[in-house]
């Protein structure tokens, strides 16, 4: 595709992807490229600089700078908007047809559709979502599946609610180029959404609402509000029409909660709380910094570990001090077909972990499948009852340090054979999906994304630095990593026997031993990921 308005289009151009890929929606992303893209740049290199001051040996604390923005009581962020006042039950997963369908009807009251860690940036993914998502709002999107069965909505009024999460600051969009530049991921998710169904989600009572991941300061909370700010100047549309919800999901961002909240007052929709991220940040930010930030294998990390429950309980306090929602974390479990036994202590976990976030004053959670969202619709509406949310329950008991938040030697749990092992099995299978262009994929029952590949090699490569000793094992080397990636290759080819794909895990093997055994830590892997795909 030639260039308009010094846009070009180097992926290819399939069938309808010029419906999204219009003169005037490109315009509407070179213009915020042209006017941001050098703050995101500033941005990215302020990450660098506070990493190299922790690596040197500099905690993370409150900032000195915006005390005044944190003891001020008198904002609040906007009043909550049309369809997404209940937020009890949240589906997220990523954008294809039959996922929008299956989201939208599921019966949760918000469906997250996914740009980010549930998808893989292939470009047939990132423009056919947008014309899924579009679709969907016009109703064209029924079909029936090769094997026979028919996906249809429902009426509008019993459909989930859309939130769109774009890409983080850290990603490229590099089909897309702008002056000759590759422009950024999220603003190209952003802009491409907001100028198709904006005014169909206006239409329809609702609004254009937004899930912001990987922020890293209320900074970078700053950016994504002036980008709104103008967005909606040139569509028209009143200014604080969108909504966005912050994922807290870097140990930074938890420091910084109630200025995030006020950055982006006028739009912001609340904050959601996201383990695995955090858990992979913490990892990441404290790297250099030996055995103090040594966490456990992640299976054995919990929600109730004193630096989990000091995070959790910081953001429902933050979030109703300002009048803006708390969201819990992630229901991954998947329920099986053939085994109820399963079934039943997975569901049980389920509603404890609910029980637990509701309890604690969150006013909604996500899932990961339709079968859990009455699992988890029961307990909120136990709590809630008729009322959409808890925002009156204020937690003024709540004392949070920033020694509560980096407590990480008082997490409980150890470092085993088998947790190697499930880190190595499941990264690798994972990666496998996330190369051949899905990433939400169901691995042991559970459904994976993005950040079960980051915590995996994370853990490795922190337990390798740190010359740890398995409980009851042998000492964690490269040669043992590269020997159980041998292992589980067997175990995995022998599982999957005729769909175990050779090229796809030949490339997700290289890349895994790349990032986990690497000397210099590599900050995302989607990074090296996005570049060895087409």
């Amino acid at each position: 595709m030639g260039a308009t308005h010094g846009v070009e289009i180097t992926g290819p151009l399939h069938e309808r992807f010029d419906e999204i890929l219009t003169e005037d929606a490109l315009a509407l992303v070179a213009e915020l490229h042209r006017t941001f893209e050098g703050r995101r740049q500033e941005l990215l290199a302020a990450r660098e600089a506070r990493q190299e001051q922790i690596s040197a040996g500099t905690d993370l604390g409150f900032l000195p700078e915006t005390k005044h923005i944190r003891e001020d009581d008198g904002w609040r962020v906007a009043p909550p908007a049309p369809g997404i006042t209940d937020r009890r039950v949240e589906i997220t997963g990523p954008t294809d047809r039959k996922m929008t369908i299956n989201a939208l009807n599921s019966g949760a009251k918000v469906w997250l559709a996914d740009f980010e860690d549930a998808n893989t940036p292939l470009w047939e993914n990132m423009v056919g979502g947008h014309l899924n998502l579009r679709d969907a709002l016009d109703r064209e999107i029924d079909f029936t599946s090769p094997q026979g069965k028919t996906y249809a909505l429902k009426e509008d009024g019993e459909l989930a609610t859309i939130v769109v999460r774009p890409r983080g600051w850290h990603l490229d969009e590099k089909h897309i180029l702008v002056d000759g530049q590759r422009a950024s991921g999220g603003i190209v998710d952003f802009a491409l959404y907001f100028f198709h169904c904006a005014q169909r989600q206006i239409d329809k009572g609702r609004g254009p609402y937004f899930y912001l991941p990987k922020m890293e300061s209320h900074l970078e909370a700053r950016l994504w509000n002036d980008i709104f700010v103008l967005a909606q100047e040139r569509l028209g549309i009143a200014r604080g029409t969108i909504r966005a919800t912050c994922l807290i999901e870097t140990i930074p961002a938890a420091f910084e909660m109630e200025e995030i909240l006020y950055e982006l007052r006028e739009h912001s929709a609340g904050l959601n709380a996201g383990r695995w991220d955090y858990l992979f940040s913490i990892i990441k930010v404290h790297r250099t910094r030996g055995r103090e930030f040594l966490l456990p294998e992640r299976n054995a990390i919990t929600m109730t570990a004193p630096m989990m429950r000091a995070y959790t309980e910081l953001l429902v306090k933050t979030c109703h001090k300002r009048g803006a929602h708390a969201i819990g974390g992630m229901a991954a479990f998947i329920p099986s077909r053939r085994d109820e036994e399963v079934n039943k202590v997975a569901f049980a976990k389920v509603r404890d972990d609910k029980s637990r976030e509701s309890g604690d004053g969150f006013d909604g959670s996500w899932v990961a499948h339709p079968d859990l969202v009455p699992v988890a619709m029961e307990v909120f509406d136990g709590v809630l009852g008729e009322r959409p949310n808890q925002l009156d329950k204020q937690r003024p008991e709540v004392e949070v340090s920033a020694s509560d938040l980096l407590a990480v030697s008082r997490t409980p749990g150890g470092v085993t054979l088998t947790g190697l092992r499930g880190n190595i099995n499941v990264a690798l299978q994972y990666l496998a999906s996330w190369m051949g262009g899905n990433g939400a994929v169901a691995i042991h029952n559970l459904m994976e994304d993005a950040a079960t590949a980051e915590i995996s090699r994370s853990q490795i490569w922190q337990w390798l630095h740190n010359d740890i000793t398995l409980d009851n094992g042998p000492k964690v080397t490269v040669d043992l990593v590269k020997q159980i990636i041998d292992e589980e290759l067997a175990t995995i080819r022998e599982s999957l026997g005729e769909n175990f794909d050779e090229n796809l895990f030949k490339q997700a093997t290289e890349l895994f031993t790349e990032v986990a055994l690497a000397d210099e830590y590599v900050d995302f892997l989607t990074l090296p990921a996005y570049e060895r795909m087409p």
